[in-house]
């Protein structure tokens, strides 16, 4: 995907080729899982967090960029800084619940406030249930919903009123097509969160959303195409997602455009889960 193509549903947004407009201008967002997994690939797209982090910052957002890997976020600070956006970098392990708090205030003080939370953070072993062991069961929900309550709990704290918090949950919660009932499993508990947080925040008001990408052209995609290569051969216009568009629907729910959009799971699938889906060849 090198060209817009309306066709498809491809333009310059979707490629991440549109200067920002400023419309989180003076905000300050801390991105958890802003950087991406390696992979093989000679050119490996964006991933979600990478976009969120490189978008935000081109709207006029100052951007706290974490990750567990300290190149990944390195990276995402540097192409932020590239392009005269401004960001710093943390490393942070979210499966150790001790961290986030800490993490959460030092961001906060180093960005003169949060108002803006992305929590991209997620993992999943691919493990189908005869294969689930009870500690692969938690780790998976440590990293893919505790961490998320305890960012939440963190930046409620700290948070003033108008704030905005999105988490990314995934079409898995809805359907079960991947044989992976931990992850499914966490991305629907992630929904039922994004809901209690709204509920919680309501008396600052504070905003909380989900978004549920569907079968997207990032790292973590790529990865899941190489164990099930047939897994995206129906999708709509012929194309997966890209971490652009995923960070467009960030920006609009982290922006003041949502003022009155909460407690909402934003699906960003094509249409893929109520049938639009492209017909064999």
């Amino acid at each position: 995907m090198s060209a817009p193509d309306p066709s498809r549903q491809l333009f310059p947004e979707s490629l991440g080729e549109e200067t920002g407009r400023q419309r989180l201008r003076g905000r300050r967002v801390l991105v958890v899982g802003a950087g991406q997994r390696p992979i093989p690939d000679e050119d490996p797209p964006v991933g979600n967090g990478r976009a969120v982090s490189v978008l935000f910052a081109r709207e006029g957002a100052t951007v706290a960029c974490v990750d567990r890997s300290a190149e990944a976020v390195e990276h995402t600070r540097a192409q932020v800084v590239a392009e005269g956006g401004v960001a710093f970098a943390e490393v942070a392990d979210v499966s150790d619940a001790s961290v986030i708090a800490p993490l959460v205030k030092r961001c906060a003080e180093q960005m003169g406030g949060l108002d803006g939370l992305v929590l991209n953070v997620g993992i999943s072993r691919g493990l189908p249930l005869a294969r689930q062991t009870a500690a692969d069961w938690d780790f998976e929900y440590a990293v893919n919903v505790r961490s998320h309550m305890l960012f939440c709990q963190a930046a409620l704290e700290v948070m003033p009123e108008g704030s905005s918090i999105v988490l990314m949950s995934s079409l898995a919660s809805l359907r079960a097509g991947s044989r992976n009932p931990a992850y499914e499993s966490s991305k629907a508990a992630q929904v039922a969160l994004a809901r209690s947080v709204a509920v919680a925040g309501e008396a600052k008001g504070i905003r909380c959303n989900a978004v549920l990408p569907g079968l997207m052209d990032t790292p973590m995609g790529r990865d899941a195409t190489r164990h099930r290569p047939g897994r995206a051969v129906a999708v709509p216009w012929g194309r997966q997602g890209t971490g652009w568009e995923v960070a467009y629907a960030c920006l609009y729910l982290i922006s003041h455009e949502s003022s009155y959009c909460n407690a909402h799971a934003l699906l960003l699938d094509g249409g893929l889960s109520v049938g639009v889906a492209r017909a064999a060849a």
